[in-house]
């Protein structure tokens, strides 16, 4: 069997940090989204994957290759106008057999959720999660333990049961998909095409237990979070004989942890950084390769990307940092309301509730904050920007 991944799409509702980068190639736990989904569907046993690719493809070209490296095949097709899912998994039907996988570039599951929805045996199996608020996800309505009818992203709430966007189809959905016309919203929906053979096929769903579905950027430190949680230590750089390390932590080659640095698991530290002295890291961080957190520097439950410097002095709670950014000394970066409600953020003009209660910067590429920068939570810092010296930044 092989998996379609869907990974044209640049992912504007994760702006900034797509500017210069395809969404499914942002780092969760040092590793990109997508390289996370790979390994997951091979350790459920699926080796042959076609990737679905647009926005940036390149990259991911790039970064994958054939495969091998990951012990599977990859192969490409290239989507140049993303019309919808349907489009997207029809561009797929030359490359797979009588039946497969199809899984969404930008959602973590664990591989024994994969093995039992491959397992099934229904005609078409949808993967579902049970949501609290299932507001901007497609709902799943069943009779009698099978899939009735698809609801795409409906105005008002119809169910807690939600689409997960993971299916097993037999190669008859291109049939369907090439009578699919475009939805309401100008797409081409793969839910209109499994609507239409709800009558003539039987449709399955299969539950998730862990399912992280990365559509805003601050979901990237809850994927990162559950990453981290199944980390091993292992310590491959230079600790000095007066850092204390506790928990599960991983440092790559060519990383110095100097002395007085204080760092508690699961955190993840790249290749060629160098932390401290007398910083303090805290559990949730990832810290990508060639970053350099200065002294008396603290982090918490953040993603700092490639080539990233903070300088002294500064705290970082909550946080994704974009790559190549400078933090100057004594940047202070808000993560929790007064008030202690959710904070909210600005997803492409729209003031969204993030969920979260604690929240900092989301910083794209190539910032640089002045000295003394102070920045409010859920701010949102686009690419290549830059703070003056003790400038407060909050929105």
């Amino acid at each position: 069997m092989k998996a379609v991944i869907l990974a044209a799409g640049e992912g504007t509702r994760m702006r900034p940090l797509t500017a210069s980068c395809p969404k499914v190639m942002l780092p969760v736990a040092n590793r990109p989204i997508l390289e996370h989904i790979i390994v997951a569907a091979r350790d459920a046993g699926i080796n042959d994957f076609v990737c679905v690719v647009g926005y940036m493809g390149d990259v991911i070209r790039e970064y994958f290759g054939d495969g091998s490296r990951l012990g599977v095949r990859i192969d490409y097709v290239e989507q140049r106008e993303q019309l919808g899912t349907a489009h997207a998994i029809g561009m797929a039907s030359r490359s797979v057999g009588a039946r497969f996988l199809v899984l969404n570039g930008d959602a973590i599951v664990a591989p024994s959720n994969l093995r039992a929805l491959i397992g099934r045996e229904e005609d078409i199996v949808l993967a579902t999660k049970e949501l609290e608020n299932p507001a901007g996800y497609g709902v799943v309505k069943t009779e009698g333990g099978r899939v009735a009818r698809l609801i795409e992203k409906p105005d008002h709430a119809a169910g807690n049961l939600v689409n997960a966007g993971i299916y097993l189809f037999p190669d008859t959905i291109f049939d369907a998909i090439r009578e699919t016309g475009e939805s309401v919203r100008g797409e081409y929906e793969i839910t209109d095409s499994i609507n239409a053979l709800a009558s003539v096929l039987d449709i399955g769903y299969s539950m998730l237990d862990t399912w992280i579905d990365i559509g805003r950027p601050w979901n990237l430190l809850d994927a990162n979070e559950y990453l981290l949680a199944g980390t091993d230590a292992e310590i491959a750089g230079v600790v000095e004989p007066y850092a204390t390390l506790h928990g599960n932590i991983r440092v790559g080659k060519g990383s110095i942890i100097r002395n007085g640095s204080y760092i508690t698991g699961p955190v993840i530290i790249g290749e060629n950084c160098d932390i401290g002295p007398n910083c303090f890291i805290r559990p949730g961080t990832s810290i990508s390769d060639n970053v350099r957190i200065g002294n008396a520097v603290e982090v918490k439950n953040s993603i700092v990307m490639d080539g990233t410097n903070i300088g002294h002095l500064s705290y970082v709670g909550d946080s994704v940092i974009g790559r190549g950014c400078n933090l100057g000394a004594g940047t202070k970066i808000a993560n929790l309301r007064h008030d202690d409600r959710n904070i909210r953020a600005v997803v492409k003009g729209e003031s969204v509730d993030t969920g979260r209660r604690k929240l900092g910067v989301v910083m794209g590429d190539g910032v640089h904050t002045g000295i003394n920068t102070s920045i409010n939570v859920g701010v949102m810092m686009a690419a290549c920007m830059s703070t003056r010296p003790g400038e407060v930044v909050m929105r």
